[in-house]
């Protein structure tokens, strides 16, 4: 039986038309040309589509040091001063913008992008408007483009801070000032090298001088602060600051980088490097350059008088990380406020920050400790590889553990030289533990857990009578952070707490609910110091005659122990006399 070859069956209909073929280019054009009609007739009109793309940087090299201002700012004027001090001893030509005021607001908001964070608006502006002076004092745009460089923080994350270097591009654009130089320090990463090269060298020298910059302002500055409510003479307390911070300015210009030998540097050879990054901790660990200083600082402020039987409610200082820290317009010049009605305040030092990023990290070690190696950490039975990630973990941690002791240190070596009027830094194991059941320590952005436990520990420690938190208007991290302090503040029924958002405008709105705060916080002050009163059976005068018979405690270094229980400085002044007037009965005797 003989077969007939079988035609293959056509893989589709003959009537469809080719992709590419003459007449799909017929339909396309056509279609295209009905569309151009149907969007004339629509008023449609076309545009052509320019995506974004970052414009390239112009680098900031070591070559143009000689001849380029740094610029920074967005702390107080205290940390700035020693910044700078600490900035032209490493060799660099710099200069910190001033403090912003309500004008750089408008100016941030007017050159930059709408629905951002009042900190946002006040520094782009500050700087906008810092380089417009500039122009008015003669400078060209270009001139100004070339000799000058902004260096500034960075971050990622939820909130808008991620976004800062975005907006500081684009004001200076909108102003005219496109090709401005912004070097970006990142939080978690360091600073851009593409960015800034070698003009900006991020080594040992720098992280030494502005952390010793920063921790010699932080705690001068609650120095001042903790004296100023007490001071006999008004303005004493100012004006001592002020010759003391030109002092430690000066101290930190002069100060030179430690180095190696040259004669011991040829010796080593290889080893040179490392030889002279260790000699660089163990100056920085064992020598004394700012001791001598500080101690001139303490001794000037120990000149100021004090009346320390002022009946005073502490108020704590808390929130996002520029609107507690600042001094200006951009928190509504809360802390001057504070002051003119009659509270002591206890500011937040930015150690508490850096302590708080050392911790974060640590915690981040230990959640994916072994996940580099997997998703889930090998057998039990693998005990080469269990050992292996277990020896690496704890090689990590033990460097951040050893980073965080020498900064503890530090910092606690300036509060005690400083006469231990300043507070120690808080312990942030202690912070994640009180505050993780109202908010979770892994979560992210703004100061994380750090408001929630903030306020239970200054609260339940005797340290405030008051705990104020100030955020810029729409801070996602701080509401956050305001939704679980609901339940910290039903759960600590005596815990005064209050939470006021910031922005260009509404100080008087801000001013009248911190009044009515304030007003139960002396309240909760005065009846803590009758009580004391009345349990130590002394009266007012009683005390202030002993006071006079005693004048070295009229003195700001005079050490008055804190009492279990009394947060008030008045009223631990008066347990200290009674136990005094026990001691000199007894000697009597």
């Amino acid at each position: 039986m003989s077969t007939q070859p079988v035609e293959p069956k056509p893989t589709h209909s003959p009537n469809l038309v080719q992709i590419g073929s003459p007449i799909e280019d017929v339909i396309q054009q056509r279609l295209l040309e009905e569309r151009a009609r149907l969007e004339s007739e629509a008023g449609v009109a076309k545009r052509e589509v320019h995506h974004f793309k970052r414009p390239a940087e112009r680098h900031f090299t070591a070559g143009q040091r000689g001849d380029t201002t740094l610029l920074f700012g967005g702390l107080t004027w205290k940390h700035e001063k020693l910044v700078h001090g600490a900035l032209e001893g490493l060799g660099y030509r710099a200069e910190a913008v001033p403090t912003p005021n309500v004008k750089a607001f408008q100016t941030g908001k007017e050159y930059g992008n709408n629905g951002q964070c009042n900190p946002t608006y006040f520094t782009v502006g500050n700087l906008v408007q810092y380089l417009q002076n500039l122009e008015e004092q003669g400078l060209s745009k270009q001139e100004i483009i070339d000799r000058y460089v902004f260096f500034t923080a960075g971050a990622c994350g939820p909130c808008r801070f991620g976004m800062y270097e975005a907006e500081y591009r684009l004001a200076l654009r909108n102003a005219g000032f496109d090709g401005f130089r912004v070097l970006l320090f990142q939080q978690s990463g360091g600073l851009s090298q593409s960015d800034a090269e070698a003009g900006l060298e991020m080594n040992l020298d720098f992280f030494l001088g502005i952390l010793n910059a920063l921790n010699c302002g932080d705690v001068m500055n609650e120095v001042g602060y903790a004296i100023r409510p007490f001071e006999v003479v008004p303005g004493e307390t100012d004006r001592v600051l002020d010759e003391g911070m030109d002092y430690m300015h000066e101290v930190f210009r002069k100060k030179r980088p430690w180095k190696l030998d040259e004669h011991m540097s040829k010796y080593l050879g290889g080893f040179a490097d490392t030889a002279e990054y260790v000699g660089k901790f163990v100056k920085q660990l064992k020598g004394d350059e700012y001791v001598p200083a500080l101690k001139e600082c303490r001794d000037r402020f120990n000149s100021v008088d004090l009346d320390r039987l002022r009946v005073k409610p502490i108020v704590k200082i808390t929130g996002e990380f520029w609107a507690q820290t600042t001094e200006g317009d951009g928190n509504f010049n809360m802390f001057n406020f504070l002051q003119k009605e009659g509270a002591q305040v206890l500011v937040e030092p930015i150690g508490t920050w850096i302590m708080y990023m050392i911790h974060q990290v640590v915690q981040k070690y230990k959640d994916f400790k072994g996940l580099e190696e997997g998703a889930v950490l090998p057998p039990i039975w693998k005990l080469g590889t269990r050992a292996k990630i277990e020896f690496g973990f704890r090689q990590k941690v033990a460097k951040l553990k050893l980073a965080e002791a020498i900064f503890k240190g530090e910092y606690h070596k300036i509060v005690d030289t400083m006469g231990g009027l300043a507070h120690h830094l808080a312990d942030q194991y202690e912070l994640q533990r009180i505050g993780h059941p109202f908010y979770n320590s892994r979560t992210g952005g703004g100061e994380g857990h750090l408001e929630v436990a903030k306020n239970i520990y200054y609260s339940n420690k005797d340290l405030a009578h008051m705990v104020l938190s100030l955020k810029p208007f729409g801070c996602m991290p701080s509401t956050q952070s305001d939704g679980a302090q609901s339940a910290v503040v039903s759960n600590y029924k005596d815990m005064i707490y209050l939470p006021v958002e910031t922005s260009g405008e509404g100080e008087i709105n801000a001013h009248s609910r911190v009044q009515m705060a304030l007003g139960e916080a002396k309240n909760k002050a005065k009846k803590e110091f009758a009580e004391v009163l009345q349990k130590t059976n002394l009266t007012l005068d009683q005390c202030r005659a002993w006071v006079e018979a005693h004048p070295e405690t009229k003195r700001p270094m005079y050490a008055v122990p804190h009492s279990k229980g009394v947060v008030g400085l008045a009223a631990n002044f008066v347990m200290h006399i009674a136990d005094r007037m026990k001691q000199e009965r007894a000697l009597a005797n």
